[in-house]
């Protein structure tokens, strides 16, 4: 009897792993989004997107425009723009850019302490979850 049940058990796990192996997944699962599908760059192309301000002296503002040209045949709009630090203030185009067309996210940079410097700008473009990367290296000097 013993024998028989162990027989059953183990009958019943194969066949149980078996029946989960050759199971498609239900059709309202998610499917997973790789970043080929929906990158910032699908919808916006910057001229630049690290700019080298060379050198410049402490507490001398450097301001930098990084142009960009909507790539859609849709209208892009660029919903925020963040920065790594403070002493980097941006603004950006506020309107919807129209297929073709150009606009800009500008970045000043306060220049607020000495030696190498590299900084990042984030872009968020609306529709688009990865959010783009800017970067703004040089150095200040006393």
């Amino acid at each position: 009897m013993k024998t028989l049940v162990v027989t059953l058990f183990v009958s019943f796990a194969f066949l149980s792993t078996q029946a989960q192996t050759n199971t498609p997944p239900p059709a309202s699962a998610p499917t997973a989004t790789t970043a080929a599908e929906h990158p910032a760059d699908a919808k916006i192309k910057f001229k630049k997107e690290n700019v080298d301000f060379g050198t410049t002296p402490f507490n001398k503002p450097v301001t930098i425009n990084f142009e960009f040209t909507n790539v859609e045949k849709q209208p892009v709009l660029i919903e925020n723009v963040r920065t790594s630090c403070g002493c980097t203030a941006p603004t950006w185009t506020k309107a919807p850019v129209l297929p073709g067309k150009t606009g800009t996210v500008t970045t000043t940079y306060s220049a607020n302490s000495v030696g190498q410097q590299h900084k990042t700008i984030w872009v968020k473009i609306k529709g688009v979850e990865q959010e783009k990367e800017l970067h703004l290296t040089g150095t200040v000097q006393n």
